[in-house]
């Protein structure tokens, strides 16, 4: 039976006031004004106790924050609402302020604000219809009275003043409106609410809400194509063209639906090796086009009408390849392997599919020309840098020796000194010396000076060939050259004359004086463009240098770039040695350097012009810290002769140089004997 209005909004309230929640009410009755009824009075109820809580919990706690709602229904946010507006109903009560709440605040707020504000707090109505409509009070009769209608007193009698529901409390009524409306302002009117506004429809990506009264619509957006209607609810369903008899597959010809369309399938099936075509023609399936290879390898396909065979080929293989054994496919020749030796001497063979290459061995390079290895003769392409003396190349390779006073270190490549002495090459006494040796004698007895080996007594310094003894009564007189020599105090040996610093010599303002032995030199050494004579005249034991320093223009990049810093000119005078046994040491170039630098220049010393007859030297040394490039004369010379000799001094970083020092050695060899 149905139930009444009444009947159905003491249901929704007893549900709320048990179970707090109206989500999951159980609907009494099919009609659909008990079933909004029951949901409306059950939020009521809920709202009325939501509030109620929040008071309590101002009274009680002083503030609301702390509250931890067990979700964010509606219910919890009327819980705040009333906490909050308790609290400033009793703030404003404290404070002396007037009880009466900004209208802004809304109309529940505003009861709930007046209420807290006033005494007897205890005995709060939260009632939304606060101000219920008076009536004016009728008198009425005793029997009137026996005869008076139960609902006579009933506010809500006849639908009462409100809109859409109406629930009598006995002292007042309370209106509701319908799921989809909202209560206005005044308490009676129910608005329809605008869920496409408010954003609580539930339509999806691609469909446009419609507002309707009491709810809304879901509009699909465009339409659903092809093979396809609009269901009632807006959603695309796939027309099945096959049943609704709107295709146009021939007599022949048998309709499957698809979705959005339809195929014609021909009721006549081809056989195996054949496909149909749009009109139902069976075709032939070329077998042999497909990816999956059907004939096995050394076997080739030929097509046949609706199948394939295979036929056995002999493959002809190309240059480097040829058949394997059992004659089916080519495999690659090692012509590598073979004995007679492709490449050649001096190559390493490397085999490749249907070819090889040739590769030069270590210490050979591939030379385009000739198209052969040759030798690389690694002494010529790492000057200074594999030896620490001489350097011998070999086929393939190269070795290292040492020059005269020194021998071969353990690792091959350094040198280290001989100690001749241990050969006892002296007539008397022997000093072994870093390089070489010194012969000396003994009281009494002076170093010869032809070999500089024997010792022996003499009377004037033989063997000087110009040094002659005169005798004269009762005993000998010692005499020099009549020019670029004078006695020396011993009254038995020569000493060279130098004239550039006693003035005697004849040279002009622009030439520089040079002392050799026995005479002088005037030389105009200037230096070259981007370079400047340095202030300093350094004057060492048998030398005299000139030096000219790099100085470049501003802007002069390729100036900036040249290694070459100095240009040094240095003039040396040499004596004529009738015996020689062993190098003479006559120049040191020092550069000053850690002994083995570590990631440091490597300094290279080397003569590349001016060196006759292969007469002279240079080593390395490392002394006292420093490296030292050592020229040495290693052949005899008979003056008088002059010679140019050009050093170089390179520091080297990473295969390149980065500095450069030239010093031009003017030599000048005497014509007399020591």
């Amino acid at each position: 039976a149905d139930l009444s209005v009444e009947e159905c909004c003491d249901k929704g309230v007893e549900w709320a006031i048990t179970n707090r929640i109206c989500a999951s009410l159980p609907l009494l009755s099919e009609s659909r004004e008990c079933s909004m009824t029951q949901v409306q009075c059950c939020r009521s109820q809920l709202e009325k106790q939501s509030c109620s809580d929040g008071v309590e919990f101002a009274n009680a706690r002083e503030e609301c924050d702390s509250h931890v709602a067990k979700n964010s229904t509606c219910e919890a946010e009327y819980f705040k609402t009333c906490c909050y507006c308790c609290l400033l109903g009793k703030a404003a009560q404290v404070q002396g302020q007037s009880c009466e709440p900004n209208p802004k605040m809304g109309y529940q707020c505003g009861i709930v604000f007046r209420t807290c504000c006033g005494k007897g707090q205890e005995s709060i109505d939260l009632s939304v219809s606060d101000y219920p409509p008076k009536k004016e009070p009728v008198e009425i009769s005793k029997e009137e009275l026996d005869q008076e209608d139960p609902y006579l007193h009933d506010g809500c009698r006849g639908g009462g003043p409100c809109s859409q529901q109406c629930r009598d409390t006995g002292s007042s009524y309370v209106c509701s409106c319908f799921v989809g409306y909202q209560l206005q302002p005044d308490g009676i009117t129910c608005e329809d609410i605008n869920e496409c506004i408010t954003g609580t429809h539930n339509c999806g990506i691609g469909q446009t809400c419609v507002n309707t009264l009491g709810s809304f619509r879901c509009q699909r957006d465009t339409s659903c194509g092809t093979g396809y209607e609009l269901t009632d609810d807006s959603r695309c369903k796939d027309i099945d063209e096959c049943e609704t008899g709107t295709h146009n597959c021939p007599p022949d010809f048998i309709c499957q639906n698809t979705p959005g369309s339809f195929r014609c399938r021909p009721k006549l099936q081809c056989m195996s090796g054949f496909i149909q075509d749009a009109l139902g023609n069976c075709i032939d399936i070329n077998e042999c086009l497909s990816t999956n290879m059907p004939c096995p390898a050394g076997q080739i396909c030929i097509n046949t009408d609706g199948s394939f065979t295979c036929q056995r080929i002999s493959p002809s293989c190309g240059r480097g390849y040829h058949l394997n054994e059992d004659g089916t496919r080519c495999v690659d020749v090692d012509e590598c392997s073979s004995s007679n030796q492709p490449c050649g001497e001096g190559h390493i063979c490397i085999n490749a599919p249907g070819n090889y290459r040739c590769e030069c061995k270590a210490g050979y390079s591939f030379d385009v020309i000739s198209r052969t290895c040759i030798d690389i003769n690694e002494c010529r392409r790492y000057p200074g840098r594999l030896c620490a003396h001489k350097c011998e190349n070999t086929p393939g390779s190269y070795y290292c020796t040492c020059t005269m006073g020194f021998k071969l270190s353990a690792d091959g490549r350094s040198c280290e000194d001989l100690n001749e002495c241990e050969s006892n090459p002296c007539s008397q006494e022997c000093a072994n010396v870093y390089g070489s040796y010194q012969c000396y004698c003994r009281r009494g007895f002076q170093l010869s000076d032809i070999d500089g080996i024997s010792c022996e007594g003499g009377l004037c310094g033989a063997p000087f060939l110009f040094l002659l003894c005169v005798n004269i009564p009762g005993s000998f007189q010692c005499t020099c050259p009549s020019t670029g020599y004078r006695l020396a105090p011993n009254a038995r040996n020569c000493q060279d004359i130098d004239e550039c610093v006693a003035e005697s010599h004849n040279c002009s303002f622009n030439e520089t004086c040079f002392n050799i032995q026995g005479g002088f030199r005037c030389l105009s050494l200037e230096c070259p463009e981007n370079y400047r004579k340095s202030g300093d005249t350094v004057r060492l034991e048998k030398t005299d240098t000139i030096r000219c320093i790099k100085s470049c223009r501003p802007n002069d990049v390729s100036c900036l770039l040249d290694p070459v810093h100095t240009i040094s000119h240095t003039v040396i005078s040499l004596p004529t040695f009738r015996e020689f046994t062993r190098p003479e040491e006559i120049i040191f170039l020092r550069a000053i350097t850690p002994t083995y630098p570590a990631n440091q220049a490597d300094i290279i010393f080397d003569i590349t012009e001016g060196n006759l007859r292969d007469s002279f030297d240079i080593i390395k040394r490392y002394m006292d810290g420093m490296t030292v490039g050592v020229v040495r004369q290693v052949r005899p010379i008979i003056g008088p002769f002059h010679a140019i000799l050009k050093l170089e001094m390179n520091y080297v970083m990473g295969g390149v140089v980065s500095h450069r020092n030239i010093v031009n050695v003017h030599i000048f060899v005497s014509e007399y004997w020591f």
